[in-house]
């Protein structure tokens, strides 16, 4: 794989609504639009809510607002090809979830897609895992071009044959078709999970799995669904007394005993199943002390940790807050050994941020397959990338207007004051209701997805095109 300076990233593909993009605020068609519990705001069904590469990233899927998965599959021919390219097209379409109502608690369940995770492959057919609000769905994902024909008792319509009128034995056979691909759900672990999940991972023993909610993370066998181990319980005995949610979590990639988990005052917990059951008291505490020049109004809000993942090799943390990227070493949790800055530039709008929400958008970040790059989201549909070697940063765009085949994606520039030279934009000009909050990198080659509201983009390295 390329190293980060050596990569000028160019289009692949863009999927997705080609009209205008959609913005939350707007009001779409009747039949685009679900409404938010509170009824205030109007969304698209299919804004895509995650995004996640399999294992050997043959396959790519997303998840949206209106609880569809949806797979896309890399061709054959651009797998082949030289140089190789990165093309996918959609493989399969399914609902995962369906709105609900809690009767108890008279509240909506959104069918929102929070999070998927793929299962390492064991046969022909494909698993992953999807979660909403509150329900964790194992799927399996098979493929059938054969179906049976021939046989005695029935007519190629289905129906029952007169007995009497069959006067020899015929041996069944299998009769090429068409491809079909299948999703069914193969488990449903519900009724676990008081608050919002917002985060699965599953665990490098591929038999377990866990699911973090806003105050609890749980252990889950992928056999057993009516029954769960809850690993991390932070909620007070006085609700009043609540201080920090946890935000997200995420199982080590080796070693099946150590998870991580982040929490809304800008944590991170390392937390060892082999000491104690209920991991309440972490093994380790990854935090940095704040710098008291930036002290704010705003500190805690923009400390609050949106997202954390582990490297591939397990001895790096990323985490991802509203300004920044930090590199954690595992084996020193007093401050992060590297920090980017993602948009800075955006310190001196968090007023104007805080009261338009933006100041709450939860923000994913990646790792490349050899764990030297970490790319991001930021507003106006930029997304940054990150050298950890040459510490260069890139501010690249997911826009229509870049969508010519093999066209090379110009870094963008943002001007924070003075004059403004000609191809910088102004701060003041960016658009907050356009934003890349879900992105996902292959695990092999530089091609990466990302989510831009109801369209996803795919970027590779020109030298694969």
């Amino acid at each position: 794989m390329a190293g980060g300076g050596d990569i000028q990233w160019c289009f692949s593909q863009v999927k997705g609504t080609v009209e205008e993009d959609v913005t939350e605020g707007e009001a779409p068609p009747h039949h685009y639009l679900s409404v938010d519990p509170d009824g205030d705001s109007w969304e698209y069904a299919d804004i895509i809510s995650t995004v996640e590469f399999n294992q050997d990233g043959e396959l790519l899927a997303t998840g949206d607002k209106g609880g569809r998965v949806v797979i896309f599959k890399r061709e054959p021919e651009s797998k082949q090809s030289m140089p190789r390219r990165g093309e996918y097209n959609v493989y399969s379409t399914f609902q995962s979830h369906e709105p609900e109502f809690d009767y108890l608690k008279s509240l909506e369940i959104e069918e929102k897609i929070n999070k998927i995770r793929w299962l390492p492959r064991q046969n022909a057919a494909y698993s992953l895992l999807s979660t909403n609000d509150k329900t964790v769905k194992l799927w399996k994902i098979t493929e059938r071009d054969k179906r049976p024909d021939g046989f005695n008792l029935k007519d190629d319509e289905g129906r029952i044959k007169d007995p009497n009128a069959i006067t020899q034995l015929r041996v069944p056979f299998f009769k090429p078709t068409e491809l079909i691909v299948e999703a069914s759900p193969r488990r449903v672990y519900a009724n676990a999970h008081t608050y919002h999940i917002n985060s699965i991972s599953l665990n490098s023993d591929h038999e377990t799995f866990l699911s973090g909610d806003d105050l609890r993370i749980n252990l889950w066998h992928l056999e057993i669904t009516d029954q769960s181990f809850n690993i991390v319980d932070i909620k007070p005995a006085n609700m009043e007394e609540l201080t920090e949610v946890i935000t997200a979590a995420e199982f080590h990639p080796s070693m099946c005993n150590v998870f991580v988990y982040s929490s809304s005052k800008g944590t991170i917990r390392l937390c060892d199943m082999r000491q104690r059951a209920l991991c309440d008291q972490h093994s380790k505490m990854f935090e940095e002390p704040e710098d008291p020049s930036n002290r704010s109004f705003f500190s805690e809000i923009i400390s609050s940790i949106s997202d954390v993942k582990f490297s591939h090799s397990g001895r790096y943390l990323i985490s991802r807050d509203y300004l920044s990227v930090k590199v954690w070493d595992l084996q020193m949790d007093s401050r992060p050994i590297e920090t980017y800055q993602v948009h800075e530039y955006l310190r001196s709008k968090l007023c104007s941020l805080y009261e338009n929400d933006c100041i709450f958008d939860k923000f994913e970040c990646a790792w490349n397959g050899t764990d030297t790059q970490i790319m991001t989201g930021s507003y106006n549909n930029f997304f940054r990338m990150f050298d950890r070697n040459t510490k260069r940063d890139l501010t690249l765009e997911a826009s229509r207007e870049n969508t010519k085949p093999k066209c090379i994606l110009k870094p963008r520039r943002v001007c924070t004051g003075g004059k403004r030279k000609k191809d910088e934009i102004s701060v003041d000009s960016l658009d907050f209701n356009k934003k890349i909050l879900h992105t996902a990198w292959h695990p092999t080659e530089n091609i990466i997805a990302v989510a831009a509201t109801n369209n996803l983009y795919i970027f590779q390295d020109k030298d694969k095109v």
